[in-house]
């Protein structure tokens, strides 16, 4: 993939300067994590007691503050030109220079990941201010991406989907979970993820946990197995989950998967802009609702993915954010019967001008492993 240049980050810059005065802010402060990199390109090789901080807003040129010691890394960011950068060291004033440049009766919208003593630190030198959480304020902020997004977004779908195709020929009775686990995030590095974020592994009864990541259970003839993993490719993420079954399934099993499966493909077939994201979750919980498992589906039905694979948008009663082109979120029903086992199939969707177009593409067929 082509990196992002320092015009990608300008751009990115005025435009939350933009949101920020729509949504009556003074301006933004973006701390070290995703934010971050999504407006400067900068991660700090630690993310530490130091303040660091960008800082936007529409009466003056976005600035930078860093520690000394970090300024060769964030002066060799892609964003870097289009920013000011202010240092400070060791033994001065960490928020001196913010102090300088906020205004005194502000009201900025703050990183979720900034540390709470870096909060406080900035309300006590600028008691005037005041701060809201960016995703409460701002949830869109970075839900709705651009074609380069979109791009990265699906070449790590592809590289998630030749993961599973690829698990498919491995031997799972007879081993453990943790040992497929493994299996999974060798794959995922070998077609090109950077980073492995997770690998769940659910067999039988562990199935029934959505967030069960992999144990030492023996996986056995009979079991279903829920796969769900995924990571960073180029700096975007992936998330899939597909359910397989060791051997020839029963029928019950194959009733209760064909339900996901329904609910799944409805829940897609839904997605167009304009459709509050609340309406996805309750056409995929119509379906299950309706096959009598209502009570088994214990989650929201999908999260927005990007330089992190969970954050907004939510697909979730409650959530009358309309649907827009760019957003990018998961779909994922699923039924979990405690002690027994679970089912989730999820992919990654992005909405398109009139409809959903999915970044996932293997088989939603319930299939059968050694």
């Amino acid at each position: 993939m082509t990196p992002f240049t320092s015009k990608d980050f300008t751009q990115r810059m005025e435009r939350g300067v933009t949101r920020a005065t729509e949504a009556g802010l003074t301006g933004l402060l973006v701390t070290p994590g995703p934010d971050l990199t999504y407006f400067t390109g900068y991660q700090p090789t630690a993310i530490t007691e130091r303040i660091t901080l960008l800082l936007l807003s529409a009466d003056q040129e976005p600035h930078l503050i860093v520690p000394v010691l970090e300024q060769p890394d964030a002066a060799a960011a892609a964003g870097a030109p289009a920013v000011i950068m202010t240092t400070w060291a060791d033994g001065a004033d960490p928020y001196a220079a913010p102090a300088r440049l906020l205004d005194p009766a502000g009201r900025y919208a703050i990183s979720d990941s900034a540390w709470s003593m870096h909060l406080l630190g900035l309300q006590q030198a600028v008691p005037g201010s005041s701060y809201t959480s960016m995703t409460q304020t701002l949830p869109m902020l970075r839900a709705v991406k651009d074609q380069d997004e979109v791009d990265r977004l699906a070449a790590a779908g592809a590289a998630a989907d030749a993961t599973y195709e690829d698990i498919l020929g491995v031997r799972f009775e007879g081993r453990t979970e943790r040992e497929v686990g493994g299996d999974l995030a060798r794959l995922l590095i070998e077609h090109g993820h950077s980073q492995v974020d997770f690998t769940v592994v659910g067999s039988g009864p562990n199935g029934a946990n959505p967030h069960h990541e992999m144990g030492d259970r023996v996986i056995r003839r009979g079991d279903l197995v829920v796969l769900d993993f995924g990571g960073l490719k180029d700096g975007y993420g992936s998330d899939t989950t597909r359910t397989v079954h060791v051997g020839p399934p029963a029928a019950e099993e194959r009733e209760i998967f064909d339900v996901v499966r329904r609910a799944q493909q409805a829940a897609f077939e839904a997605v167009r802009p304009g459709v509050p994201c609340q309406e996805i979750d309750r056409v995929a919980r119509r379906v299950i609702d309706e096959a009598g498992y209502g009570e088994y589906f214990i989650h929201r039905t999908g999260h927005g993915i990007g330089l992190t694979t969970h954050e907004p948008p939510y697909l979730v009663e409650g959530e009358e954010q309309p649907l827009v082109p760019g957003m990018c979120f998961s779909i994922e029903p699923g039924i979990y019967l405690p002690g027994r086992l679970g089912v989730r199939i999820e992919d990654i969707v992005t909405v398109t001008a009139s409809a959903g177009r999915r970044l996932n593409n293997t088989s939603h067929d319930l299939r059968e492993v050694a």
